[in-house]
């Protein structure tokens, strides 16, 4: 009898520990690194090749970048090729969220909580390290298939997810562009983690699916998708997954 109550006992604290490995699991922290450039801005270069670098050194683990060309640079002398007036009003967005204005490049809001220029190695990697340190308030799950110049889409949330929007990028992983005019005029730039489509879908269910369109040179092997979920009263990001 007492051989058999022992065995329940390791029977039980086994699944609890596989419960608690679960949960961690499930739960770890990630950093979401949103960085706003432009090839207009002579600041903007350095924080470009350092978000690369950061994007390959940790390409294994919980932390993704985001790379936004805004638009307010075009007018200075050099039309950035990647720039989209949506991703000028993300960041006037943010500069609501975090009470932070006027705007500026290089900027990276990491987790959509805090915000750091984007060439200040030290400051980054520590907000990168805090964000990982805090676990993600909902589980994502996504799974995509390709139809010609469309993008079909499930996804699945566990977790609280009231007043927040999935957002879906197609981000181009590298590219490089020669500046004939400009601050950076006579240079060639290389880009990382280009976003060149976000779409937005609104969240009432836990479980749904969407169609992206795609870019014309959208492949494989050169692109990724990457979803979040944000709060959109505190532009809180949630969850991140990788496609």
């Amino acid at each position: 009898m007492k051989k058999i109550k022992l065995l329940s006992g390791f029977i039980m604290l086994f699944l609890l520990i596989g419960n608690s490995i679960f949960s961690q699991n499930n739960s770890k922290g990630f950093a979401l690194l949103e960085l706003y450039t432009s090839e207009g801005c002579s600041s903007c270069p350095p924080a470009d090749e350092l978000l690369g670098k950061i994007q390959n050194e940790y390409k294994d683990k919980n932390v993704y970048v985001l790379a936004y060309h805004v638009d307010y640079w075009d007018k200075q002398g050099w039309k950035d090729i990647f720039s989209n007036a949506d991703f000028t009003k993300r960041q006037y967005d943010y500069a609501q969220f975090l009470g932070k204005e006027p705007i500026y490049t290089p900027q990276v809001i990491i987790n959509g909580k805090t915000d750091y220029i984007g060439s200040q190695e030290t400051s980054l990697r520590n907000g990168i390290k805090l964000a990982l340190s805090k676990p993600a308030a909902v589980d994502l799950s996504l799974e995509t298939k390709q139809q010609n110049d469309k993008l079909s889409l499930n996804y699945s949330i566990n977790g609280t997810f009231k007043n927040s929007h999935l957002l879906i990028a197609v981000v181009q992983k590298s590219a490089k562009s020669n500046v004939k005019r400009g601050e950076n005029a006579h240079r060639v730039l290389s880009h990382y983690q280009i976003v060149q489509r976000l779409q937005t879908i609104d969240l009432k269910v836990a479980k749904g699916n969407s169609t992206i369109t795609l870019p014309k040179n959208f492949n494989t092997q050169d692109f990724e998708i990457i979803g979040f979920v944000q709060d959109i009263k505190s532009g809180a990001i949630l969850g991140v997954k990788r496609a």
